[in-house]
């Protein structure tokens, strides 16, 4: 089990696979008002870099299931780094479907909403994991301004305009859920940048170290082409936020 290998290779020096920076979680661990001991349950929690830096920072205890076997042996490695190996588990698996035996305070799946076949029915797999009153946490991208054409959507590499919404009516599709927006942390353009143009230098050293590999085409094809197609579509019109929701 594992997610395809060239996210693998793109990814590999992330410690956070979204547009965030450790500033900005961070922000979202303080806003969220984490009290020692707190249980945080983290649905593609890939290198686990907030709930390491959570636990340290905030004493929370926390799970995460990631389907990368290459980010969960970072996330263990990043655990023991900051010393608290003790407090947060790792588990190589995959998040859909999973439902922890122990309820938690917050329960957060941050941009794999995927998992629960969108943002409604990962919400509601969250839920199963969640004391009451806790805080389900989503991460999940916005169009910024709309797209005018359906070819500057997939520039963004969404499959169409409809994929996305705007700001105001995802924070609307909440409160039709059921929930209150109790917190939210939104990327900006510079935390855009860190997660994108990461990528670059990390596929051009993969590439001189290995030239000959299968993938070696369409991670050059990438390097090539995405710089400018990023900086023309996705940093202009894609945002991304986490949201934090309370029942109603």
């Amino acid at each position: 089990m594992d997610i395809p290998r060239i996210f693998n290779i793109t990814e590999s020096a992330h410690r956070i696979h979204n547009p965030f920076t450790t500033e900005k979680l961070a922000t979202l661990g303080a806003a969220l008002r984490l009290k020692p001991g707190a249980r945080v349950l983290d649905l593609g929690s890939g290198s686990g870099e907030m709930l390491c830096t959570w636990a340290r920072d905030y004493g929370i205890f926390g799970t995460g299931i990631d389907m990368s076997k290459l980010f969960t042996e970072q996330a263990k490695l990043r655990a023991k780094e900051l010393g608290v190996a003790d407090r947060v588990n790792f588990i190589h698996g995959d998040a859909t479907g999973y439902v922890i035996d122990e309820k938690v305070d917050v329960a957060a799946c941050v941009g794999a909403t995927w998992i629960g076949g969108g943002v409604a029915g990962t919400i509601e797999l969250l839920t199963r994991s969640l004391r009451v009153g806790g805080i389900i946490l989503i991460g999940e991208p916005y169009w910024r301004k709309l797209p005018p054409t359906e070819d500057i959507a997939k520039g963004c590499l969404a499959t169409s305009i409809s994929e996305f919404l705007l700001l105001p009516e995802l924070i609307a599709s909440f409160g039709h859920l059921g929930y209150d927006v109790v917190e939210m942390v939104l990327a900006d353009q510079d935390s855009w940048d860190r997660y994108e143009a990461a990528k670059w230098l990390t596929m051009r050293n993969w590439l001189e170290a290995n030239p000959d590999d299968e993938l070696a085409k369409e991670i050059r094809d990438q390097l090539t082409s995405g710089p400018e197609r990023y900086v023309t579509y996705t940093r202009e019109y894609l945002g991304w936020g986490v949201f934090a929701l309370m029942r109603q």
